[in-house]
């Protein structure tokens, strides 16, 4: 494998220092001083320097990107955001492209190629060696979001039988280890995986004790077929820092690290922020005006529907409304008191979802609580909304219609709000997809017409 240069560990910067930094590094790209470039960028965080080409322009990444290897490496790469990576990529050259892939572990690549278009996987397998192609071939060969395509193939494994210091004459003999590795994988001679002992352990036991008498606890495998998202949960749940997996046969074919099932963790959470808020889960502020407005306009379309529901109730209405025009003053009040409830609700009922922590076996329980939650916001309310009508329009009669409309519609925001989402989890679809312009809809309707019809029986 041929030899590169690779980025020296960054020290930590503050943060007006990083800015500066940065700052000078870009202004030396616009000059074309490549030398000054790679000079500055040197201690900065990959991470840093991936944000610093998603952050800035169009032409100035161009001006960075023009800097090849001072700029990036295969840390930078696969920190760089999947929304400009492929133009990322068609600005740098191959050799600056396959220097980079030959730094990176087979997860990172497989990260990197599985979701670039046919002609830019082609371009970067042809970039990368024998060996980190086939693994990534085999790994794209694995479902999307599965575990195999999560995986690295990079594992440290001994016999079953082995002693410590076996295993430790191994590892100081070995050619090539992973990057970062947390375990050393057991397997029985038909290369299934039975146990795992940690490299804290290893070197702390006696060279004479056997491996097999200092495993852990914690010790489970997962499918390659497994989704990505429910090896985050695993790993999240059992505390886990790194895990095995096993094809078809129970044979071991790579191993998951806590650091890329955490990153899916937090590509989920990230996900259901974006479905909640209407814009897409392929959101970036990296985006250009044409790609976002492909990702808000048809959520917008539906909300002008849905809002078209709230108009006709109003409708139905429009006596009552004439003969008492404070009521179209007042109506937004019960409405808007509702949407934010039944808001909340939500945020807690898609997290729970999340985490599971929100199942069959508890739902009606928190179903329950809900609406007891929600009467009992609605009865607070309702005090403070009817005594202010009483006091501010002189008329009971108004105050009970504002207290009693906001006791409903608080029960109901509340009740909508984890309904909804168990109702399209139960369907099999993301609890978070359109979740928030239902339970708006719900609460404005019902809001509506609770107030409009409890004012037309009692004040007309």
């Amino acid at each position: 494998m041929a030899e590169t240069t690779v980025r020296t560990t960054p020290d930590a910067m503050d943060a007006a220092k990083l800015e500066a930094t940065l700052d000078a590094a870009l202004d030396a790209a616009r000059a074309g001083d490549s030398a000054r470039v790679e000079a500055l960028l040197d201690p900065v965080h990959p991470a840093d320097v991936a944000d610093l080409l998603e952050q800035v322009s169009e032409t100035d990444r161009e001006a960075l990107l023009a800097m090849g290897s001072a700029v990036i490496d295969g840390e930078v790469l696969s920190e760089i955001s999947d929304a400009i990576r492929e133009e990322v990529l068609d600005a740098l050259s191959d050799d600056v492209v396959a220097d980079a892939l030959r730094e990176l572990d087979s997860d990172d690549l497989v990260d990197i190629v599985e979701d670039l278009e046919a002609k830019d996987q082609g371009r970067l397998l042809g970039a990368m060696d024998a060996a980190d192609r086939m693994a990534v071939e085999q790994a794209l060969a694995w479902p999307e979001h599965s575990a195999g395509r999560l995986m690295q193939r990079e594992t440290v494994v001994a016999p079953e039988h082995w002693t410590v210091g076996e295993a430790i004459d191994f590892l100081r003999k070995a050619d090539h280890l992973p990057d970062q590795f947390y375990h050393v994988i057991l397997v029985d001679p038909r290369m299934q995986p039975v146990g795992y002992v940690t490299l804290g352990r290893v070197l702390s036991a006696a060279r004479a004790v056997r491996l097999k008498d200092i495993t852990e606890d914690s010790f489970r495998t997962v499918a390659a077929t497994d989704e990505e998202a429910d090896v985050a949960y695993i790993f999240n749940q059992y505390h886990l820092i790194s895990c095995p997996v096993v094809d078809g046969s129970g044979r071991l074919v790579g191993v998951i690290t806590i650091d890329d099932a955490m990153i899916v963790l937090d590509e989920e959470h990230e996900e259901d922020m974006l479905l909640l808020a209407g814009v897409g889960e392929e959101a970036s502020v990296s985006d250009g005006p044409l790609e976002t407005v492909k990702q808000r306009l048809p959520w917008l379309v539906v909300n002008l529907f849905t809002a078209s529901l709230s108009a006709l109730v109003i409708s139905q209405f429009q006596n009552t409304i004439a003969t008492l025009v404070a009521l179209a003053a007042l109506m937004p009040i019960v409405a808007s008191t509702g949407g934010i409830a039944g808001t909340q609700s939500l945020a807690v009922a898609v997290r729970a979802l999340a985490t599971r922590d929100l199942t069959r076996a508890n739902a009606g329980r928190v179903v329950r609580r809900e609406l007891l939650a929600g009467l009992m916001n609605g009865v607070g309310l309702a005090l403070i909304l009817g005594a202010a009508g009483v006091l501010i329009f002189g008329d009971w009669h108004l105050g009970a219609v504002l207290a009693l409309a906001m006791m409903v519609n608080q029960v109901v925001a509340a009740l909508g709000g984890v309904l909804v989402p168990l109702t399209l989890e139960r369907m099999g679809l993301d609890p978070a997809l359109a979740s928030g312009t239902f339970v708006t809809t719900l609460t404005d309707v019902m809001g509506f017409f609770a107030f409009l019809g409890l004012a037309t029986v009692m004040l007309t």
